[in-house]
This record gives C-alpha cells, structure tokens and sequence, in this order.
C-alpha cells in the first residue's frame, strides 16, 4: 500500500436539525440507535457540543469554511458566500482536502445557494431540503425514473391534526434518507479503494416533516419518551406567535396555534422514527467500508447544523431564542488510530470541524480558520477553549422588537448568556443549577458580576470578528 493510500479516509455524517438528546449514545434510551452509538463506543462523545450559528445556512456556511457567520458574512438564511470569497481569502476544508490528494464527495443534502454549488466537493449527489420541492436535483430525477415526485406534508394522512407527523406515502426504498443512504454506500463501492477520500453525507431527516415509514417507529418505548419543556414565563408573546405564523406559510402550512401535550408526544414519536430511520443508512454505509475493506484506516465523524424544539417552550423547529433544544448537537467520532470509547465536556462547536478535519487527514489548517482540532483534545487531557460564541443573526421585529435585534451568545460551560444588541433585554441561565433554562437570571442581583465579565468577554469576541471580517478586506 502506497503512503498516500494509507491516509486516513474521511466519512463526515451530517444529519439535519438533529438534537444532541435523541442519540442513544447521548441518553435516549427510548429509540434504538446501535450503529450511531457504534461510533461512540469506538471513539469520542463529546458532551458539551454547540452550533456555532442554529440557522440552517449559516451553520452549514461556518462549518465549511470554519470561520464564524459575522467573519465569513452569512448571517441569515437569505445571505450567500459573496461570489470572489476566494478572493476575499475564504476556503473550504473539502477544496483544501481536494487539492492535497483526496477524493471529495458532498453526498445528500447541503444547502448551498445555488443549490447545485460544489464549494470544492468533487463529486455530488443532490438530495436537498425536504421542503424544496421544486429544486430538480438528484433525487427529483431519481423519483421521476420510478414514476414518482416530491410530496409536500400536507398531501398526507393526518398531516394537520398532528403537526407533521406522518407516515410518508413514498415507499421506504424511495425515501429522502434512503436514497442518500445508498448513494453514500455506491461512492464508497465505486470509488472508496481508488485513494484516499472525505465524504460528507447530508441526511434530510430528522427535519420535519416528521415522515418516518412505520417499520421504523418500531422499538420506540413510548412511556420513556421525555416531555417536552413548559412554556418559560416571561418570554415575550410575540415568540410564540412569530412561530405559529411562521409554520402556517406554504413551506409548512401547520398551524401550531394549539400545540397539545400529546400532539407534542407525536411529534417526538415520529422525530424518534426518523432518527432510527438515519441510524438504519449509518449501519449500511459502516458495512459498506467493512466489506470493501476500508473501515481499519476511516477515520468516522457525527454531527448536525442545529437541534429542534419538538415542543419545547411550546415552539417547534428552530428560531428566535438559543435554548439548548437547537444549539446544542451531537458530536462524535472514531479514529482508526485509537478506537477505544472516551467522553469529554470539553466545549466544542461546529466550527471546529474544518481545524479537525484537515489535522486528522495531515494537512495544515488553513489561515484564517477560527476553530479548535479536536486532536488537541484527544485523552481529555487539555481543553480545547474556556468560552464559546454562538451567534443567531436571524432574529429582530419576531421577538417584539420594532427594529433588528442581533442575537449573540456565550458559553462557558456553566453559564449561557445572550444579549439582543440595541435592546434592553437579555438572557442568563446557569446551566448547571437550570439545564433546562427555565429561570432567566438576567436582572438577578446575585448574578451581576457573572453578567459583567461574561459581557466583557463577548464584546472582544465580536470586536476581533469585526476587525477579520473579508467584507472589510480590500480586494487588490
């Protein structure tokens, strides 16, 4: 076997809207996830996992290029890279990987805009958004070759009465999750053996609609399945009206107006359906590297753009608020090196998935990554950061401000603390006494000095941000 045959090949499973509690590795003893937890069980969890930005885009954005929204200047879902972002000094880990000998595969669902975009990938399979249901991508021609189409939710059994939480009337072989499945498992048949490569896999699951086929709701123990969180008092109404509105659009259509505590059991039934559903493809693509040969020297990686609420607070999705339900996601890996099963509550986020990455395939990080390798964190021995950011640019009028609010957060580990810049108003929730962030702290007393530094600490974080932004930089 050459040298360059003995890199470590890279599988990179990108699950969206996937929450950090519905892994079994991670507590959910409700469902049955025995390939997910395989990787666990021969490698790291990570504990204390974060999105660097709980919107779709911008998450996805961060974690390509490994530098934070305000820096890489996607902030929102509506934004874009800017076309010369190599000119403004931007790259992506798959481009870098591309040019130094790997084989770069983007497999399944990674919203780009456009959605064709390679963003250094190779080789691409496209299997977008379960909600854009007009883009022609792969799989709307794979549909197409068996005489079917995308579905929208609502042209589905007890769609409404059940806040999107139903049986999909495509046929498992023909669902989103298992065609991506499969792709993945024919890249790595045709191509896993030729040299070395990295592939990410996009799963459209467990992102609503909540459409597992039935086969996969069983095993689930319903009386196990936790309850969602109350709505927090003293949140502002318009929070919750702002998602109720939000849902009744075409791209949903639900209205959520009344959410009851056992529609809310459906919903998370079904959730939990559709994360066995992924579980079920992760075990195919793990064979698919055991029988081919590959799975000794594959370096195996497990992670998610941002969470969802499913009830949580009484909201559902993502948006508005960084509660743990949306920012925090799983994180796990197995390294061919050192398979033996570690925990660490060492804070990680997203954006530290580049900086790993490329570590892990021999390869120098690339200036202006602003993440942290997870080799540097290996044994637990050393901490990979004291704080973390999390920015949610996405906010403004629908928390019931009349002008734009930018929404930042920092994490210590203990405490999370966010301010909505140019208003009056913030959160602070000490993690450790309050894991459900049920009791703002934020005009405590007791709490003052916390509120202080932690604001001091956030203000040089974005300060620095705003100094390295390229939509400062000058182009020659």
């Amino acid at each position: 076997m050459s040298a360059d045959q003995q890199r470590p090949n890279i599988v990179f499973l990108f699950p969206d809207q996937f929450r950090w509690d519905f892994a079994g590795a991670n507590g959910a003893d409700w469902l049955q996830t025995p390939n997910i937890d395989s990787i666990a069980e021969n490698g790291v969890r990570y504990t204390n996992s974060f999105s660097s930005s709980p919107i779709c885009v911008p998450a996805r954005t961060a974690l390509m290029t490994g530098m934070n929204a305000v820096r890489n200047g996607v902030t929102g879902n509506l934004h874009n890279l800017r076309a010369d972002w190599r000119d403004a000094g931007l790259r992506t880990w798959p481009e870098i990987m591309g040019e130094n000998g790997y084989y770069t595969a983007g497999i399944g669902k990674m919203h780009f805009y456009p959605w064709d975009e390679r963003r250094g990938f190779q080789y691409r399979v496209i299997c977008e958004d379960k909600r854009w249901l007009e883009v022609r991508d792969d799989y709307y021609h794979y549909l197409k070759r068996h005489g079917l189409r995308k579905l929208h939710g609502n042209e589905m059994d007890g769609y409404q009465e059940n806040r999107g939480a139903v049986i999909h009337d495509i046929p498992w072989e023909h669902s989103w999750d298992r065609f991506v499945g499969s792709e993945a498992v024919k890249f790595i048949d045709d191509y896993g053996a030729d040299q070395p490569f990295a592939m990410m896999v996009g799963f459209p699951g467990p992102h609503c609609p909540y459409d597992p086929d039935e086969r996969f709701l069983e095993g689930i123990d319903e009386s196990k399945i936790p309850e969602a969180a109350p709505e927090v008092p003293g949140h502002t109404p318009e929070l919750r009206q702002q998602n109720v509105d939000g849902n009744k659009r075409p791209w949903n259509g639900v209205d959520y107006t009344e959410f009851p505590d056992d529609t809310k059991h459906t919903v998370r039934k079904h959730y939990s359906g559709l994360v066995q559903q992924i579980d079920f493809e992760v075990g195919a693509i793990i064979d698919a590297l055991r029988k081919k040969g590959l799975l000794e020297n594959t370096y195996i990686v497990l992670s998610s753009d941002h969470g969802d609420y499913l009830g949580d607070f009484n909201l559902l999705l993502k948006g508005a608020l960084p509660f743990n339900s949306i920012t925090r996601v799983p994180f796990i890996w197995s390294d061919p090196d050192d398979r033996s099963p570690r925990r660490t509550d060492a804070l990680a986020s997203t954006i530290d998935l580049p900086a790993s990455i490329l570590e892990r395939a021999g390869l120098e990080i690339f200036a202006g990554n602003q993440g942290k390798s997870f080799l540097a964190n290996l044994d637990g021995s050393a901490e990979l950061r004291d704080e973390l950011l999390i920015e949610y640019n996405d906010s403004g009028p629908r928390l019931g401000f009349e002008t734009p609010a930018r929404v930042r957060s920092l994490v210590d580990g203990r405490y999370r603390m966010t301010i909505y810049q140019g208003h009056d108003w913030g959160e602070l929730y000490d993690l450790e006494t309050d894991p459900d962030e049920t009791r703002n702290l934020w005009d405590s007393s007791a709490h003052e000095a916390v509120k202080a530094k932690m604001s001091l600490s956030l203000a040089h974080h974005l300060a620095g941000l705003m100094d390295e932004s390229p939509r400062a930089r000058r182009l020659a």
